[in-house]
């Protein structure tokens, strides 16, 4: 989420700060007469308060939904993602198509905002992987908590092969899990290395890879970067009158294909990256299948 100034030297950082990359001046366009304004105001109030309240409700109705069977709940999952982010005012275009349900799948994508979450989650639910503060979030981090997501400590280098493991484990298991490589929120016109060490995971568990991209238009108005307050990107997203995000759905990358994390991490970058959705060739790489879980989960650090 919100990238930070590095505690550690391993950690990724981002140049985007909330003066440069977040400001945006005409989320409440200015004109003439006060009338306008008040309305843009109003409507802004109204956004948020709809966005909480459907965050809110599904959280009083997240513990009897956890008694339907896992594809229901996944079902709903998508509606309420769908409902929060319209009440947040935001309007949203999805390009491609998923992988196919009912198997294991690592999604990556590049990290703008914390919209992204509730937006991946809308086509591809799954457990995300988030750094431990956003646990202590109000509302927000609760609901994370109860979607079963994967908080790791990012100043904590010696606790990533752990994570990794997990991450192998549930998918493994068939489950979907959703990871930002970049270590960090960008400003969307720039954008960060994707880390190789959440790929092990995937080649861990034999399964494949869906990159996502993820634009927004203003971008600064989505833009939750530095230490921008969550209080101050809430006001942005509801304030901006017609703020659109994208998502871009790449076709899957078989792990399977890739001789190892890093070269799959490039690959998704790659992905990530291009203004296409048109892929490198996958015959360039005859790896016919990944790693023993044994042979790398415990040197993951990249």
């Amino acid at each position: 989420m919100s990238g930070t100034t590095a505690l550690s030297p391993w950690l990724p950082t981002a140049p985007c700060t909330p003066g440069h990359c977040a400001a945006h001046p005409e989320c409440a366009p200015r004109r003439s007469g006060a009338g306008p304004e008040q309305a843009g105001a109003v409507r802004a109030v109204v956004r948020l308060v709809a966005g909480l309240g459907t965050v809110l409700l599904g959280l009083l109705l997240a513990p009897p939904a956890g008694l339907l069977p896992a594809a229901t709940r996944l079902t709903l999952v998508r509606y309420w993602m769908r409902a929060v982010i319209r009440a947040f005012g935001v309007h949203v275009r999805y390009e491609g198509a998923p992988a196919p349900a009912g198997g294991p799948l690592l999604v990556v994508a590049n990290h703008v905002s914390w919209l992204d979450i509730p937006l991946i989650a809308a086509v591809l639910p799954g457990r995300t992987v988030a750094k431990s503060e956003v646990r202590r979030w109000p509302v927000l981090g609760t609901l994370a908590a109860l979607g079963g997501t994967l908080f790791i400590d990012r100043e904590g280098i010696m606790a990533l092969p752990t994570t990794v493991r997990t991450m192998a484990g549930a998918l493994a298991a068939g489950g979907r899990v959703v990871v930002f490589p970049e270590g960090s929120t960008w400003c969307g016109l720039e954008r960060g290395r994707f880390r190789p060490a959440a790929f092990q995971a995937a080649l861990d568990a034999g399964c494949a890879v869906q990159p996502v991209r993820l634009d927004y238009r203003p971008t600064d108005a989505a833009a939750y970067v530095g230490a921008d307050p969550l209080g101050s990107s809430l006001w942005r997203v509801v304030s901006t009158r017609r703020l659109t995000a994208v998502v871009r759905l790449r076709e899957p990358l078989p792990g399977a294909r890739y001789p190892d994390r890093r070269a799959l991490a490039a690959a998704a970058q790659r992905a990530v990256a291009s203004d296409t959705a048109n892929l490198p060739s996958l015959s360039v790489h005859q790896r016919s299948r990944s790693r023993s879980a044994s042979a790398s989960s415990a040197r993951t650090p990249a």
